[in-house]
């Protein structure tokens, strides 16, 4: 059964809030705890005081639908070549000043959700679609999670898997809920500086490690870290090294972790791109501390793509930006060197490549 209580306006999140008395409320999904007077939205604009409860404003709306390759969330050792649908709403936590997707995550919900579908409606579209997962992405899920939680039952009902790409910045029970019905999660691990965060991100540092060492330590979600490297923001050797200790020392070596290439956008449009040396000296560090599986995103260098035994150093899984080019797992997921590599594999990946495929919520059944 479902926790929320059906509204015609949006759907009430019966758990994480709380009454304040004389009509105001405080909304407890994220460590950001607004309080809200009646008619009023917290920072993310789509949780809402409406009678005196908190309610999700969007649940049940999209902007926007597509089918991706999972390696693009990015997620390279959960079902590699497989496809993804993925969508996301409106709105979020966070205030990174580069988002990339800031059209959708400060959208104020009416000009972009124009797409409909119940989460009923998500899971046949991806069965049918042949996806083996959906992923909740373009905005952060932590603000829709009842809708999130809702179609990942539904995707669960039909064999299919659910995904998480998210910022990690969540309170603890809400955690607990939201992630109780992942499979898998791609966290941005944005840096290692609490000026960092509270400066361009609006938010806490300890709040997005408590996720990551939630994940590793208390759930069976699979789950890869991202790092976006902004050029003099967060790209330092020594922030570069204490990052990569603690990652090694928390969640150990076999997490993947994706360096990924800032392009400007949004508040940021004076700071250069990230170049592919930045991205590989990040990698290079990472490596040097011990981590066994470290990859470059958003630039084209097929080694920092692919996937090599931290044993042997054999290629296992080849990749040519979301192509993949070479597969020598044996059916159990290990190299022909014994060395098991974590993630979820099948005997043979999927086919489905770089390809990137809208759908019309209006197709689905």
């Amino acid at each position: 059964m479902s926790k929320h209580e059906s509204t015609d306006d949006g759907v009430v999140a019966t758990e994480h809030w709380r009454a304040l008395g004389g009509g105001m409320v405080q909304c407890d999904v994220c460590p950001r705890g607004c309080i809200l007077g009646e008619g009023q939205r917290g920072f993310c604009f789509v949780r809402a005081n409406q009678n005196g409860k908190v309610v999700l404003t969007t649940y049940g709306r999209s902007s926007g639908f597509c089918i991706d390759p999972i390696e693009k969330k990015p997620l390279n050792h959960f079902l590699p070549g497989t496809p993804v649908l993925s969508f996301g709403t409106a709105g979020c936590n966070l205030g990174c000043k580069f988002c990339q997707n800031w059209d959708i995550s400060t959208s104020r919900q009416t000009d972009t959700l124009a797409a409909a579908a119940s989460p009923e409606m998500i899971a046949r579209a991806a069965l049918d679609s042949g996806c083996r997962s959906v992923a909740f992405t373009y905005n952060d899920p932590t603000v829709f999670m009842e809708y999130a939680i809702d179609t990942a039952k539904a995707c669960h009902d039909l064999g299919i898997k659910a995904v998480a790409v998210s910022a990690g910045y969540i309170n603890p029970e809400p955690r607990r809920d939201l992630y109780a019905h992942m499979d898998a999660a791609n966290i941005d691990f944005k840096a290692f500086t609490k000026a960092f965060y509270r400066k361009i991100c609006m938010a806490q540092l300890e709040s997005v490690k408590e996720t990551l060492v939630y994940l590793k330590n208390e759930t069976d979600v699979w789950f890869e870290v991202t790092t976006l490297l902004i050029p003099g923001e967060n790209d330092s050797d020594d922030e570069l090294d204490q990052m990569s200790d603690w990652m090694v020392e928390q969640l150990g070596p076999d997490i993947p972790w994706h360096f990924s290439a800032f392009h400007p956008d949004y508040k940021m449009r004076d700071i250069p791109r990230t170049s592919a040396d930045t991205l590989l000296r990040a990698r290079a560090i990472a490596q040097s501390k011990g981590m066994h599986y470290v990859y470059v995103g958003n630039v084209h260098h097929e080694e920092g793509d692919s996937t090599y035994c931290p044993n042997c150093g054999k290629k296992l899984i080849g990749r040519d930006w979301y192509n993949l080019t070479a597969w020598e797992l044996d059916r159990a997921g290990q190299c022909s060197c014994g060395t098991s590599i974590p993630g979820l594999f099948e005997e043979s990946p999927g086919a489905w490549g770089a390809r990137r495929m809208p759908l019309n919520p209006a197709s689905f059944r």
